[in-house]
């Protein structure tokens, strides 16, 4: 089994890009880009030809999908359901000590976690 970090390099120009490792078992890691309950299309995953194990991975972030508020994506491993990294964008009025940021990650693991309870009950059935 690979076991994966990833890490957030930077977000420019509505594209977030992060640097993921695979320790272990060599794959071609696929990843899952959640926003509230919809996956995000675009998602890239690209091997660096000079450092084997280790993937530029780069997410397009939809305009759509920002209006005011707290906006998180949740990147996790499609074959493991691992969740990998998040991310929050607040638009609008800033508040401060704004705890939506917190809840809105909440909600988005919650929603992670229920679908990963859901298939485990279809496979030991």
């Amino acid at each position: 089994m690979a076991d994966l970090t990833l890490t957030k390099t930077r977000i420019q120009a509505g594209v977030w890009e992060g640097v993921l490792v695979v320790s272990g078992e060599q794959i071609q890691p696929q990843l899952d880009v959640i926003h509230q309950t919809q996956a995000l299309e675009g998602v890239e995953v690209v091997e660096d030809t000079n450092a084997p194990g280790r993937f530029t991975v780069r997410v397009p972030i939809p305009r759509e999908l920002l209006y005011d508020g707290v906006q998180t994506f949740v990147m996790s491993d499609r074959a493991s359901g691992d969740r990998l990294a998040s991310f929050s964008i607040v638009t609008g009025q800033p508040i401060e000590d704004d705890i939506r940021a917190e809840i809105d990650l909440l909600r988005a693991e919650l929603d992670m976690l229920k679908r990963a309870f859901r298939r485990h009950c279809l496979e030991t059935t």
